[in-house]
């Protein structure tokens, strides 16, 4: 029994290349709270309603050729008996669930530093409800800011902090910014352009630290050129519902906040009882499995693995998500089939990193090349685009980006949807259904 704990790039992919080496040897259960991969670069582009939350969220069971999908939540995890512990998302009931080998790919949470005014009042940008959140959100302010007549309540409406200046703080505000502009210029009348603000805090001297010193300061002198205010060496220490505080003293009266400072290993995986590195993320040996339990392999957002390379630990990016889930996948195999010598080790060398900062403009760092504007923009849709998950996906993003491209932004807020959750079935269906067709033979009424 295999158990694969997360959904997300490095558990899916290490899904999808399982199946191929596995002959109905060995039986495959994925765990995931979400019944759907989310293609998590492209996020900011649901948040502006560029992209349909659909073309990015893939069904795991349509990965599933020979192995299982459990729709639940990870409670626990016991390494001494082997076992897992889920609750369902349904009806909440828990189910303990054993394994010969397992992998960790659990990925990581927000982290809000221990903050919990900030956790309470902030958006985040890591899931589809996330994003859906903040486009509805978005909007709705709009709609509010048109009509509102008080200039100083208009001003506080229509300024939009971004606390975090990595790549999904910058991302998620240059698209978020434009999106703005081109709403409030084709829809909003009483919306003065002039009044929007995007506001970037970064914690670092500049922006994204991941491209290098030259690229960072081009993508900051665009990113200021294109409007948005970026506020440097300067962390975000408070926050309420109409107000953020940074660590200057600096109020900042607003209505949104979103949260982008930074992500945590997940709590479970933090807690087992095996060897961890500085960040929570557990320690693993060169074939990506934990020192202390060989039957487990660990890969993505919490694993510490030093890369030789560089002498530094490998950043938590899908891109080496993908790769170590080949990496895996192949040496999970060889252990169930007696083949240990066959083991590869993990040995990458990031190729570069990417990043937009704004309408047909990005920035990239390819192999040691410097690449920037629209070469750098055109790149990086090109290189996710070809990372979707299956045709479906490429026919329809590609669709979606050309639509755009010709017709103004949807203003249009997706809504709320009410969910029905049970507690437990204690009693199965049928016998409550019995029940209460034997109590309308005794209770009957006529008319």
């Amino acid at each position: 029994m295999v158990l694969i704990l997360g959904g997300g790039f490095a558990g899916s992919n290490v899904l999808r290349e399982i199946q191929n080496k596995f002959n109905n040897d060995a039986e495959v259960t994925l765990i995931s709270q979400d019944n759907f991969f989310l293609f998590t670069p492209m996020l900011p582009e649901v948040s502006s309603g560029m992209l349909h939350p659909s073309d990015i969220s893939t069904p795991i069971r349509t990965f599933c050729k020979t192995a299982n999908f459990c729709h639940a939540r990870v409670l626990s995890i016991n390494l001494e008996s082997k076992t897992v512990t889920v609750i369902r998302i349904f009806d909440q009931k828990e189910t303990t669930l054993e394994y010969d080998y397992m992998v960790l790919a659990m990925g990581s949470k927000d982290n809000f530093f221990g903050n919990a005014n900030i956790e309470e009042f902030a958006f985040t940008i890591k899931t589809l409800e996330d994003a859906i959140a903040i486009r509805n959100h978005i909007i709705s302010v709009l709609e509010c800011a048109d009509q509102e007549r008080d200039s100083i309540l208009q001003e506080q409406l229509l300024r939009f902090v971004v606390v975090g200046g990595g790549f999904a703080g910058v991302e998620i505000a240059t698209e978020i910014n434009h999106f703005l502009h081109d709403a409030a210029k084709n829809f909003y009348k009483n919306i003065d352009l002039k009044k929007i603000q995007t506001i970037i805090v970064s914690a670092r001297n500049g922006i994204l630290p991941e491209v290098g010193e030259d690229l960072g300061n081009f993508a900051l002198d665009y990113v200021k050129k294109s409007g948005i205010e970026v506020i440097t060496n300067t962390k975000a220490v408070d926050a309420g519902e109409d107000h953020i505080l940074l660590s200057d003293n600096t109020l900042i009266p607003c209505a949104t906040m979103i949260w982008a400072g930074g992500v945590i290993v997940d709590p479970l995986v933090s807690s087992l009882k095996c060897e961890h590195g500085a960040s929570g993320r557990v320690i693993v040996d060169q074939y990506l499995r934990l020192k202390e339990h060989p039957n487990i392999f660990a890969l993505g957002d919490c694993v510490h693995l030093v890369d030789h390379h560089t002498g530094s630990v490998y950043p938590t990016t899908a891109q080496i998500a993908i790769r170590q889930a080949k990496i895996v996948s192949e040496n999970l195999a060889a252990k169930i089939y007696g083949q240990e010598n066959a083991m590869k080790i993990f040995d990458y060398q990031n190729k570069g990193v990417m990043a937009t900062i704004g309408k047909c403009t990005g920035v990239a760092l390819i192999n040691g090349r410097k690449v920037f504007g629209l070469q750098a923009w055109l790149l990086w849709r090109l290189f996710y685009w070809l990372n979707l998950p299956t045709n479906e996906k490429k026919v329809k993003v590609a669709f979606d980006w050309l639509l755009h491209a010709v017709f103004r932004s949807d203003i249009m807020t997706v809504g709320f949807i009410k969910k029905k959750t049970l507690t437990r079935l204690e009693t199965p269906i049928y016998s409550v259904l019995e029940r209460s067709q034997e109590e309308s033979f005794d209770n009957t009424s006529y008319l």
